[in-house]
C-alpha cells in the first residue's frame, strides 16, 4: 500500500502541503522572537504572539475537526493553506506593530494544527483506515522534514542577510 500511495498524485500533494505546513510552523516558532526584535519591538510581543498562536490553535483545531463532517476535507485544506498565504502577504504589507503581530498570530494559530483532521481524513478516504497509521505517519514525516528546513533556512537567512525577507516569500 505504501508503493501504491506514493504513485497517487493526491497523496503526494498531501505530502507537499504538510511539508509546507511544517516549514511555516517551524520557521515561525523558531524565528518569531528574532523577527519581533528586528522590528524593534519588545520581547513580550513575541511571547504574547506565541501564546495567541497556541490559544487560537485550540479553537481552530476543534472547529475544523467538526467541519470535516460538513465539508470536503480538500476544500478545508485549500482554505486553510490559502488563508496562510494571504495572512503572510498582509503581514508583509502591514506596519510592524504589536497589534500586527497579535492579529497575525491569531490568524495563523487558527490554522496551525487544524490541518491534521482533514489531512488524516483524506488519507483514510484514499486508502482506507487499515493503513491510516502508516500512511499518515509518512505524511507527518514530510511535515517534520519541512519543519527542519523552515528552522534551519530561517537561521541561515538571518545569519547571512540579517533579515527574514526571503523566508517570508518562501
Amino acid at each position: 500500500v505504501v508503493k501504491e500511495a506514493f504513485k497517487s498524485p493526491s497523496y503526494l500533494l498531501l505530502h507537499l502541503g504538510f511539508f509546507t505546513c511544517g516549514f511555516h510552523i517551524a520557521m515561525l516558532v523558531t524565528h518569531l522572537p528574532g523577527e519581533v526584535d528586528l522590528c524593534g519591538l519588545p520581547a513580550s510581543v513575541a511571547g504574547w504572539s506565541l501564546g495567541i498562536i497556541g490559544l487560537a490553535n485550540i479553537f481552530g483545531s476543534i472547529f475544523v475537526g467538526a467541519q470535516i463532517n460538513r465539508f470536503k476535507s480538500k476544500n478545508i485544506l485549500a482554505v486553510m493553506y490559502g488563508s496562510r498565504a494571504v495572512l503572510i502577504a498582509l503581514y508583509l504589507m502591514a506596519p510592524k506593530t504589536a497589534l500586527t503581530f497579535y492579529v497575525f498570530a491569531a490568524g495563523l494559530g487558527a490554522t496551525w494544527l487544524a490541518t491534521v483532521p482533514p489531512t488524516a481524513g483524506i488519507v483514510g478516504k484514499l486508502f482506507g483506515v487499515r493503513f491510516l497509521a502508516t500512511l499518515f505517519g509518512m505524511t507527518l514525516l514530510s511535515h517534520q522534514i519541512g519543519g527542519f528546513f523552515g528552522a534551519w533556512l530561517g537561521g541561515l537567512a538571518v545569519a547571512t542577510r540579517g533579515r527574514y525577507d526571503w523566508m517570508w516569500y518562501a
